[in-house]
């Protein structure tokens, strides 16, 4: 009989959705028999829980981020030391603010449910708890550092990006077995060896400069209006590629800032060709988010970070540097000052672009998705064709015909 597999992400920010499209298409790719759902669990929500969750979260670290960062360090404290991690979903309110996605999770006969934000577990856990569902559930972290928010029972298995993370699940009291380190889920595609000469010929890309890639994420989040004026003001001829995201007002803004002979400058709205484009930058310049980030790594890609959100992204900001992957901008003004001198330092460099590469797990959602499957399929059928590698002609045939079956895919 064929599985029934759900996936559960929520829109706060793009990276948990891309997580769980990543998990999908290998699913997917893995079991074609399958039926795999997709569901943004907001989505199934009202509208006032789904405007307080997702757009109070960005509201409050515009107007009090040093208040966001002490309740994140002070929630993932042990719990005997620190304040406990509210547990609203067990109350009444749950009900009340998600019977949608209770119904969807005890009517849909599911064989297993795999989680990529830390909203669903709580739930799933108390239903488990309450005899309501007996699926196996499976939680996979999309940052560099594992929050305690995400620690629920019963779950069966841990998927964490690194072993720091695994680290700290096993300290919340985890059981070893049931962690394993598998990278963060991005589509594959960004593991494919391409020509830079042909992805520049693509895009426009002239070529005789230092390329710098600017992102302000999948929403146009983030400070980006300021981060490009001080790129215009590097004292280093670049070639500026600027990536939007699906902000046109963001786009609009950029597009109308002159740009000095020095520079050339592409802006550019949302693309599904990021992969392309990070092969033939020289410094990529983003927030840390967990996917953005490990898309990075996965490209070999030297990366200048600024304006961490409090919380998760300092801690994926820690990590990026502590293995000498990126560089940080604390002050937009020595932002032309820090990258002028990081492409004129060819060494440095390439030692960075050397560790991103090390750190990168381009087929995270393969392993991921042959490890879930084993949840409800201990033996694996032969037939199930193993993860793609990073060489060989086969190798990229498969992974054309995995981006086939993502773009394919229906998500809810």
């Amino acid at each position: 009989m064929s599985p029934r597999i759900l996936i559960c992400s929520a829109s706060v920010g793009s990276g948990h959705g891309r997580a769980a499209v990543a998990l999908q298409a290998a699913l997917n790719r893995l079991r074609p028999d399958a039926f795999v759902q997709h569901v943004d669990v907001l989505s199934l929500t009202n509208a006032i829980f789904r405007r307080v969750y997702s757009k109070g979260y960005f509201d409050a670290i515009d107007l009090a981020p040093h208040v966001v960062r002490y309740v994140y360090d002070r929630l993932d404290r042990p719990r005997s030391t620190g304040i406990a991690a509210p547990q609203f979903f067990r109350s009444a309110s749950a009900q009340l603010n998600f019977s949608r996605f209770i119904d969807l999770l005890t009517g849909g006969n599911w064989d297993l449910v795999v989680s990529t934000h830390f909203l669903p577990p709580e739930i799933i856990a108390a239903l488990r708890s309450a005899g309501r569902v007996s699926f196996p559930h499976a939680v996979v972290t999309t940052d560099f550092d594992v929050h305690r928010l995400w620690v629920h029972s019963p779950v069966e298995k841990y998927f964490t990006a690194t072993e720091e993370g695994r680290a700290n699940l096993a300290g919340a009291g985890i059981a070893a077995e049931n962690i394993i380190t598998s990278g963060i889920p991005i589509d594959p595609v960004f593991g494919e060896t391409k020509s830079r000469e042909v992805c520049r010929a693509r895009h426009g890309i002239i070529g005789g400069r230092p390329v710098v890639l600017q992102l302000s994420g999948g929403a146009g989040f983030g400070p980006a209006e300021k981060v490009h004026r001080a790129l215009l003001d590097t004292p280093v001829p670049l070639e500026i590629v600027m990536v939007a995201g699906r902000n046109a007002a963001v786009r609009e803004k950029i597009a109308a800032i002159p740009c000095p002979a020095l520079h050339r400058r592409t802006v550019l709205g949302f693309t599904d060709r990021m992969d392309e484009l990070m092969a033939v930058a020289d410094v990529i310049v983003t927030k840390p988010g967990g996917l953005t980030t490990s898309e990075a790594l996965a490209r070999g890609a030297a990366m200048l970070v600024i304006e961490p959100i409090p919380g998760q992204e300092e801690r994926n900001s820690d990590y990026l540097l502590e293995n000498g992957a990126a560089v940080k901008v604390n002050n937009l003004a020595s932002l032309p000052h820090k990258l002028s001198h990081l492409l004129q330092d060819r060494g440095r460099l390439q030692a960075m672009r050397d560790a991103s590469r090390r750190l990168g797990k381009p087929f995270a959602a393969f392993d991921i998705a042959r490890s879930v499957l084993k949840l409800i399929e201990p033996e694996m059928p032969r037939s199930i064709p193993p993860a793609p590698k990073r060489t060989s002609r086969f190798s990229r045939l498969r992974l054309r015909r995995w981006r086939r079956t993502r773009n394919s895919s229906t998500v809810s």
